[in-house]
């Protein structure tokens, strides 16, 4: 078998190293005489492996101790709820949409408050970024939301919005541990795994500790509430051990790599390969606007719908795949998360050079 380039926006691709070690302990992990995925959560086998998993990720993202770190199911999408459950005391939020998550975290919390939109990139498809530089906050706004790293559009926020003071919450799911992070900066970073750090099926929410105080709003089921998780490390229900297991071993990874430093110049240098001959192709281009440009996802186009089509079948038969853009976009994208090598984006330009050459 040979592998493929995958360039899934998620779940996605994962470290090979990580993968090989996950298949060696597969039948049986460290003596216990069972796999991860038999083993008990109430077991010493798995509150090592959930342990070592948040000592990781803590020291990997400089987490300080009045931070929670929760591994959570329902994904990143089951936040858009939790958070104004547990955040919207004055009922009032303010969001900054700027994809399709953003959005319908905004509609999510219109349910149980008023939601303002105070902020969108909505009139040109998403594809920049606003100027949060001076933005009309709510005075009684519980906290402004974000989506930092939009994967459908292919946007960042290289820059926070500034928030005057009122708590943010952002969405990290496809750009979470690809560079330093400045947790102080938010009340709540969240993120679904299955793009940068592990398999599908988790979230892993960071929680500033005074916001974890069991007030949340009538109605609030026991399993949507912050500190039902906090107070039981996480462990309340059956937690998804064995995805909490795959991203113990990425956090590993991760460290021996050196860091989140080096992963972000990682990064840099493999979208620069792609970005560069995006700005000079004759075929090819960019849909976002460079100073907003994502690392994480790189959307393109050909401006013609067969020939993207022909792209992608093409490069499938290469060995490139899970390049066609999400459905509500269209054309061609790149998700070159921290686990694509260079070698991978390297592949790519040149199969794009040779279908120029071909298809002009």
């Amino acid at each position: 078998m040979s592998k493929v380039y995958n360039f899934s926006a998620g779940p996605a691709t994962l470290p090979e190293e990580v993968l090989k070690e996950a298949q060696m302990e597969l039948l049986e992990y460290g003596g216990s005489g069972m796999s991860v995925m038999e083993m008990s959560h109430r077991s010493g086998s798995f509150k090592k492996i959930i342990d070592e998993a948040e000592a990781d990720f803590r020291e990997l993202a400089g987490i300080p101790e009045h931070y929670k770190v929760l591994f959570l199911q329902g994904g990143a999408s089951l936040q858009f709820a939790m958070i104004p459950m547990n955040l919207m005391k004055n009922r009032v939020a303010d969001y900054i949409v700027t994809g399709q998550w953003a959005k319908k975290a905004y509609q999510e919390a219109a349910k149980y408050g008023k939601a303002n939109k105070i902020a969108s990139s909505e009139d040109k498809t998403f594809s920049y970024i606003p100027d949060c530089s001076d933005l009309q906050i709510s005075k009684d706004a519980d906290y402004v939301y974000i989506c930092e790293n939009n994967t459908i559009y292919g946007t960042k926020f290289h820059k926070l919005p500034d928030t005057k003071g009122k708590l943010l919450v952002s969405d990290v799911s496809s750009c979470f541990l690809s560079e330093p992070i400045d947790i102080e900066k938010y009340g709540i970073m969240y993120g679904g795994v299955q793009k940068n750090i592990g398999p599908a099926g988790m979230v892993i929410a960071v929680v500033r500790e005074d916001l974890i105080t069991g007030d949340v709003l009538e109605g609030t089921p026991t399993m949507m509430n912050y500190k039902t998780h906090a107070d039981a490390g996480s462990m309340y229900n059956t937690p998804n051990t064995y995805c909490i297991y795959m991203c113990g071993k990425v956090f590993k990874w991760l460290k021996k790599m050196g860091g989140l430093e080096v992963m972000k110049a990682r990064n840099e240098e493999k979208a620069k390969i792609l970005y560069d001959f995006l700005d000079a192709s004759s075929l090819f281009q960019g849909t976002v606007v460079k100073e907003d440009r994502s690392l994480m996802n790189v959307p393109f186009i050909t401006g013609n719908e067969e020939l993207d089509a022909k792209f992608v079948k093409e490069a499938a038969a290469a060995g490139l795949v899970n390049l066609k853009g999400h459905r509500s976009v269209g054309g061609m994208r790149a998700s070159i998360y921290n686990a694509m090598p260079k070698a991978g984006v390297e592949a790519l330009v040149a199969f794009m050079t040779q279908f120029e050459k071909e298809n002009r």
